[in-house]
């Protein structure tokens, strides 16, 4: 199911706001879509453009799981398992693709805050080849510095190493299917394709534009470093406020390639959607990491740790150092985690009033605490912005080993009533 495959589903089932009223890409856009953060948005008139714009298709674990044809419960086990068994895509003809200049402001790329750099393309996902490694799908956000270039943020991961190796010219996709999307959000290791991780989430095709295998996405571009830096930034990230100002690399736009009613994919920086695809990806990886060391049942990046920073995991405790054991664990399926609170399985993760009362009656601070000084990540304005060094905490929320369920478990409600047959 491509984008707008995706966004006809939305349709169908009233998901879907139009928003008809001429709209501004110069904050208007990016205000409307921090009111209706939850909700899909269709802007179908742009002033200055003929190219309407979505946003929001991602802002919930339910649309996700739309996009996917799953439960919203399955994403974790889902997307864990794609990553054990990434699969090939098939690459197949291009069809409806038209190439126009490269020309960026041609197209309604948002102007989200006053405090921003610039114009930021903040959906776009890369595509980077190497004859050895394959292929690499990674988000970067792009500011627009002149009609055809970006200064690009690159940061010491995948994408950086494709660069490192000599692969200066990429691929750019925007309006992409939900498989897409969350699979180019995923850590994984350097050689495993993010887009055969997407394959195995749902079937996911490539397609040859400009000389590169990118997926089905509404627009296409071909860039490639210029050798040149500029500042990038200011720009409101993940924690909803402004990260520093970088040098980073600049890109030239080469050639762009649109699908016939192509629809721009705007991305909120610091809202909902950015949260659940930044953040989402995270939990199978510590899942996977989790479970090497112990039995875990689930795992939640929280909204209130900026979707990036904080976790809170579900294990069932078979030994007396499974809590640490999983604290640790969680803290490499996720190099950027700040805090961890590990409970046992009878506590619901994704209600922070268990989690806290986990915390108040099953745990005590000179025992229960795992702490270490190491780097972390460049979204957390506590830290050293420059080396990343941040202190990282997890707590062990877990039932003392030794004792039993009396004392430490709620009763369960004595008898088994429907309250409505009482009215």
């Amino acid at each position: 199911m491509d984008l707008r495959s995706f966004l006809r589903l939305l349709d169908e089932k009233g998901l879907l706001t139009r928003v008809r009223r001429p709209v501004d890409t110069r904050y208007e856009i990016s205000s409307l879509i921090r009111l209706r953060n939850d909700r899909p948005l269709f802007f179908e008139n742009v002033k200055g453009y003929s190219m309407p714009v979505i946003a929001n298709i991602c802002s919930t674990r339910e649309l996700v799981a739309l996009g996917l044809g799953i439960k919203p419960e399955e994403i974790i086990t889902r997307l864990a398992w794609a990553i054990d068994n990434p699969k090939e895509p098939e690459v197949v003809a291009a069809e409806g693709y038209r190439e126009v200049p490269a020309d960026l402001t041609k197209f309604p790329i948002l102007l989200h805050y006053p405090l921003d750099g610039g114009p930021y393309i903040s959906s776009g996902v890369v595509i980077a080849r190497d004859p050895e490694l394959g292929l690499n799908a990674s988000f970067h956000r792009m500011m627009v510095i002149e009609k055809d270039k970006v200064v690009v943020r690159v940061l010491p991961r995948d994408f950086d190493a494709f660069l490192k190796r000599g692969n200066r010219e990429f691929a750019i996709c925007i309006g992409n299917s939900i498989p897409v999307l969350l699979a180019a959000a995923v850590s994984v290791e350097l050689g495993k394709s993010e887009l055969s991780i997407a394959n195995a989430l749902a079937e996911t095709n490539l397609i040859q534009l400009g000389g590169h295998r990118v997926p089905e996405a509404e627009i296409v571009m071909i860039a490639e470093m210029t050798g040149e830096e500029h500042d990038e930034g200011p720009f409101v990230d993940l924690t909803e406020i402004a990260d520093i100002v970088r040098k980073q690399p600049v890109a030239k736009i080469k050639r762009i390639f649109v699908r016939g009613g192509a629809v721009y994919h705007a991305l909120l920086p610091g809202g909902l959607e950015h949260k659940t695809l930044m953040g989402m990806p995270r939990e199978p990886t510590i899942f996977r990491e989790v479970n090497r060391v112990c039995e875990c049942k689930d795992v939640y990046i929280t909204p209130g740790g900026c979707s990036w920073l904080h976790a809170v995991v579900s294990i069932k405790k078979r030994a007396p150092d499974d809590g640490k054991k999983a604290i640790e664990a969680a803290f490499r399926g996720h190099k950027s985690l700040k805090h961890v609170w590990v409970v046992d399985d009878d506590i619901d993760i994704h209600n922070p009033q268990e989690v806290e009362w986990a915390m108040a009656t099953r745990f005590q601070g000179d025992r229960d605490i795992v702490m270490k000084r190491e780097p972390g990540s460049s979204l957390d304005p506590s830290s050293d912005m420059k080396t990343r060094m941040t202190t990282k905490m997890g707590f062990d929320l877990t039932i003392p080993w030794g004792d039993t369920q009396k004392g430490f478990s709620k009763p369960e409600v004595p008898m088994k009533l429907n309250f409505d047959d009482y009215l």
